[in-house]
């Protein structure tokens, strides 16, 4: 006689999944070759910058020295995609009802890389929220073709912060998922990329005709009057 199986039942769930958002900003063609040249400019003349050197990051207080109506409209697109994001990632977390959030960018910077320049693996720490924003690279057809970097030329590589599991050697065939700990975006220029500011990441070597040119930058967002949503207390 056949054994009876009992039936199985239970649906798999996904927990603590890490939120990002892609945004593609409808002006970029009317304001990415301003901020190019300028940040250029801004580059030249810095006199901390080592002409001949692959890779330039300026401070992080772009809001206080650029006034371009360009940089402006480009804060205002960065502004609007946050609070569209973050209003997602928070969907039935935040309190019904809750007003007054206000959302502070507090650093907004430019990099320039070329010549197989590579910014290493690192967070962003005191925000909760980070971004890139695109403002010039070769085309990705082009990037792509590069012989020896390749598909990864100029990429974005963001890792899961499950990635250090991997080093304690919590490794089988039951865990496969886990093993693709890495996300290697394809940079275009007019995309803006939203991450947590605790996800690693990495900007790929980079070489091409036109110098790679990001705009990054971290925010808060705060509560009117006070950031506390759950009650900790012991019940």
């Amino acid at each position: 006689m056949a054994a009876v199986l009992p039936s199985i039942t239970g649906a798999l769930q996904a927990h603590w999944p890490v939120p990002m958002a892609t945004h593609r900003f409808a002006q970029a063609a009317d304001i990415n070759d301003v901020l190019a040249r300028a940040f250029t400019v801004m580059r030249a003349t810095d006199p901390h910058h080592k002409p001949g050197s692959s890779f330039y990051a300026s401070s992080d207080d772009l809001l206080r020295r650029v006034d371009l109506p360009e940089f402006a409209a480009l804060v205002r697109f960065i502004a609007q995609a946050l609070q569209s994001t973050v209003k997602q990632a928070n969907a039935g977390v935040w309190p019904q009802g809750r007003h007054g959030l206000q959302l502070e960018l507090t650093g907004v910077w430019f990099q320039i890389q070329n010549g197989a320049a590579f910014h290493d693996i690192h967070t962003h720490g005191n925000c909760s929220w980070s971004g890139v924003y695109y403002v010039q690279i070769d085309p990705p057809e082009q990037c792509q073709t590069h012989a020896e970097l390749g598909a990864l030329n100029g990429a974005t590589r963001f890792y899961s912060p499950m990635f250090p599991l991997l080093g304690g050697a919590h490794m089988d065939m039951g865990n496969a998922w886990l093993q693709q700990a890495t996300l290697d975006m394809t940079p275009r220029a007019g995309e803006l990329v939203l991450f947590p500011a605790f996800l690693p990441h990495k900007a790929m070597p980079y070489s091409g005709e036109k110098d790679r040119i990001v705009v990054s930058f971290n925010a808060q967002i705060h509560g009117a009057g006070t950031d506390k949503v759950f009650n900790y207390a012991a019940t």
